[in-house]
């Protein structure tokens, strides 16, 4: 081949070592410093992509772990909600059991009180016949002159005069 060239005619032998120098410097980049190149900038993207991704990574699980203590949080109200429901029903009906056995109660006390009443009036009543009687018998004795015991006793007429004052 003879191709010209003009003057940038170069010699074989600078041609051959030069590209031997050539592809053995391509050779020694390509298997020692374009690896640790691709390395580094790996490294320098891990570092600041990945950063991002990792951050969004926490971020969504932190928002996770925020939505279940918020549904947590939620099921905890609405179970408080739940035990103060129950508990005031209870309450509630633990007060109408109380008012109606306080009820019940008076109830019982104020028909035990009547017929204690009652009673203590009639008794009041037979006492107060009988000592009316006995009075009215004394002064009818003193009225008289003498005494009149055993005649009203016979006869029986306080007990008369006073069954026909009570019809």
């Amino acid at each position: 081949m003879n191709i010209d060239l003009g003057p940038l005619k170069p010699e074989p032998f600078a041609l051959a070592l030069g590209l031997t120098l050539f592809f053995l410097m391509l050779w020694t980049l390509g298997g020692h410093v374009f690896p640790r190149i691709e390395r580094m900038l790996a490294e320098r993207r891990d570092a600041t992509e990945g950063r991002t991704e990792r951050a969004a990574a926490v971020r969504a699980e932190a928002e996770a772990a925020r939505d279940a203590g918020l549904r947590e949080l939620a099921d905890a109200r609405h179970e408080a909600a739940r035990i103060r429901q129950d508990h005031a029903e209870r309450g509630a009906a633990a007060i109408a059991a109380a008012r109606a056995e306080g009820i019940r109660d008076r109830d019982r006390f104020l028909s035990a009180g009547h017929a204690r009443i009652a009673a203590d009036r009639t008794e009041a009543a037979d006492r107060l016949r009988q000592d009316v009687g006995e009075l009215a018998v004394t002064l009818a004795g003193r009225v008289v002159g003498e005494p009149v015991h055993t005649i009203a006793a016979e006869r029986r007429t306080v007990d008369r005069f006073f069954e026909t004052d009570t019809r």
